[in-house]
């Protein structure tokens, strides 16, 4: 085993951690915190990966702006000191089985088609090639993915205003 394998196993589970805690943590503001973590730790496998754009995309998008999204709409909501409640037993156990089946359902996919050779060759992370293929329209353009991100980007700011102009409760 050599260290690049320790470094992504390491990184592996600083990202699978962090993620349980984001599922499993009753204080909604670790939970964002944790999320943070995990997306910052799957920043660092496309680092380690040598896809340094992917890399720094990931830190702008989500890390930079999807999570501090979440962490202002959680401060300017009235509970985000408070604990939140303990999910039902049916709940957990529906988790579970869902669970279950994914990942039955990924081994089942990895055992019938494997893995395909991967050259050793690295990756083309020419900016000026990504950049070209992200607003082409051609067969391995990504147009459509680039709008669907900034849709996303445009509902979460949306998902913040809305839980941000929720009425205050009234105090007797």
């Amino acid at each position: 085993m050599n260290a690049s394998v320790i470094i992504f196993y390491l990184i592996a589970a600083f990202i699978l951690i962090t993620g349980i805690v984001a599922v499993n943590s009753r204080k909604i503001f670790r939970s964002a915190i944790a999320l943070l973590f995990s997306l910052t730790g799957i920043a660092g496998l496309y680092f380690w990966m040598d896809v340094n754009f992917i890399a720094a995309v990931q830190i702008i998008v989500y890390v930079g702006g999807i999570v501090v999204l979440i962490i202002f709409s959680i401060f300017l909501t009235h509970h985000s000191g408070e604990e939140m409640p303990k999910p039902p037993v049916t709940r957990t156990i529906f988790s579970l089985l869902a669970v279950l089946a994914g990942l039955g359902l990924i081994v089942r996919l990895i055992n019938q088609h494997g893995f395909k050779n991967i050259n050793d060759q690295p990756f083309n992370t020419e900016v000026s090639e990504i950049g070209s293929q992200m607003l082409s329209t051609t067969e391995h353009g990504y147009v459509l993915p680039f709008e669907l991100v900034s849709m996303l980007l445009l509902a979460a700011m949306i998902g913040c205003i809305v839980i941000a102009l929720k009425a205050k409760p009234e105090t007797k």
